[in-house]
């Protein structure tokens, strides 16, 4: 394996990690973003009101998007296996 092969492959898990991950953390800091505006209109400062929206947030946008998180799996998979094969 040459190092321009590692460096690739190292290059693509990382860009699927980011899109994977993106979805979710972009959700979570619109929510907190708009929970902290409201808490500081409000005065209201209680601990959960920024968890729980959160995490509902969270868990509608991953059930949203984990067909296509799948998929982007899967196709990663998929190339890191056929690279894999060729260098054999």
């Amino acid at each position: 394996m040459s190092p321009e092969s590692a460096v690739d492959i190292f290059t693509q898990a990382l860009t699927t990690a980011l899109l994977i991950a993106s979805p979710m953390l972009g959700v979570g800091l619109v929510v907190g973003l708009l929970i902290g505006v409201l808490q500081a209109v409000t005065q209201v400062h209680e601990m959960t009101l920024t968890f729980v929206p959160k995490m509902i947030g969270v868990v509608v946008v991953l059930l949203v998007a984990l067909p296509w998180m799948l998929q982007l799996m899967l196709g990663y998979t998929t190339s890191l296996f056929q690279s894999i094969a060729g260098l054999g």
